[in-house]
């Protein structure tokens, strides 16, 4: 399946979030929908998309069976949710796990386990670690990678694939580096005064 777009994922993940934290409010209006996607906590980044915007994001969507729609038990509003597990062929956990990185940004597992305990409770980081070595390795399509481990980081963190290659987060200088530089640039300057005194004094002499 082709790459989804960044909207796309974000109306997804909110399916998947709100179908488990607000189950008597799902399946979402395009309005509950909309709101859910330009939240400005839980998200990374935050997005402000448009009604309209989300509303052709899910027609996009149900042409790709990634929703489904109903007008629910008041039978007068249209309404939408999710079909993501069934469509790539995933178990509850991992598709929690993976809508927990589409709305988030990158994780370390521990963060994933502490973020996903209102979608899923798992035991402990390495059940966690299990899952997202499956949804690596997996045979279909590969849905999440682990980073590169950032200087002074004891976890790496995983991120989603659902977009295509996560894009490369620039790291900064450590503490250490930075400070190595400076020393060098300080130590030139005071060699450089230094030699200029020498001359100022055979100058003078």
């Amino acid at each position: 399946m082709s790459p989804l777009t960044a909207a796309e994922a974000r109306v997804l993940g909110v399916l998947i979030e709100k179908s488990k934290t607000t189950p008597d409010a799902y399946p979402l209006t395009v309005n509950s929908l909309t709101a859910g996607c330009n939240q400005k906590t839980s998200r990374d980044p935050v997005m402000n998309l448009s009604e309209a915007e989300v509303q052709a994001t899910l027609e996009d969507l149900r042409g790709r069976t990634l929703i489904m729609e109903s007008y629910g038990a008041s039978g007068r509003v249209l309404r939408y949710a999710h079909n993501f597990g069934k469509v790539y062929g995933l178990p509850a956990a991992a598709v929690d796990l993976l809508a927990a990185l589409i709305l988030r940004g990158p994780q370390t597992a521990s963060e994933l386990r502490a973020n996903c305990e209102r979608l899923h409770h798992f035991a402990d980081a390495s059940a966690v670690e299990g899952y997202l070595d499956e949804l690596a390795d997996r045979e279909a399509g590969t849905l999440t990678r682990k980073l590169p481990r950032q200087p002074g980081a004891r976890e790496q963190r995983w991120a989603h694939l659902m977009c295509g290659e996560p894009l490369e987060i620039p790291v900064a200088p450590t503490v250490s580096a930075a400070s190595t530089d400076l020393e060098e640039r300080v130590a030139r300057l005071e060699q450089e005064v230094a030699e200029l005194r020498a001359m100022l004094e055979s100058l003078t002499s």
